[in-house]
């Protein structure tokens, strides 16, 4: 399967840009930037309320790609439903490392976020940064998921914790 190159992407399609999500592609336009012209794609981030324009020749450098396929959705919901990896290291130690693994825009290692601070009804409680974690690595993994299977990020939300009960 041919990759699509970063001229490829067109108005319309959605992508994924690794510190925001899921956007959709508004459209190009043409910038003057310190007496160069430069092509820039207009991505809108519903979900933020923002648009942001991505020179056309840095988008795949800056991480800008196409929504996952159904194959790489597939693993990270086998991820979701593996085993969580519980560590003893300090939460703040931890929480620079899902941090890092929310903002790659990977689905895989965003799934290791969710799956590892899920709780379940029978375990401990959580702290409020956990949960704002959780929440944060669920909604972005959910936006993608959302987006391909073609239905409401927050039904996308509850499939995927019901998965993750199911296991």
């Amino acid at each position: 399967m041919a990759r699509k190159s970063e001229t490829a992407f067109e108005e319309g399609d959605f992508v994924v840009y690794p510190t925001h999500g899921v956007g959709r592609i508004l459209g190009t336009e043409e910038r003057e930037v310190a007496g160069t012209t430069l092509e820039m794609l207009v991505v809108r981030f519903e979900q933020d309320r923002m648009t942001l324009r991505v020179p056309m020749e840095k988008a795949k450098s800056l991480g800008l790609r196409t929504l996952s396929s159904k194959r790489q959705m597939e693993q990270a919901i086998t991820t979701l439903q593996g085993k969580a990896k519980v560590r003893r290291t300090m939460w703040s130690r931890r929480a620079q490392e899902y941090e890092t693994k929310i903002k790659s825009g990977d689905p895989v290692s965003i799934a290791e976020v969710v799956r590892d601070l899920h709780r379940r009804e029978n375990q401990s409680e959580q702290s409020y940064s956990e949960r704002q974690m959780y929440q944060a690595a669920l909604e972005r993994l959910a936006r993608e998921f959302a987006a391909i299977e073609k239905i409401d990020q927050d039904l996308a939300a509850l499939r995927l914790e019901d998965l993750m009960d199911a296991a």
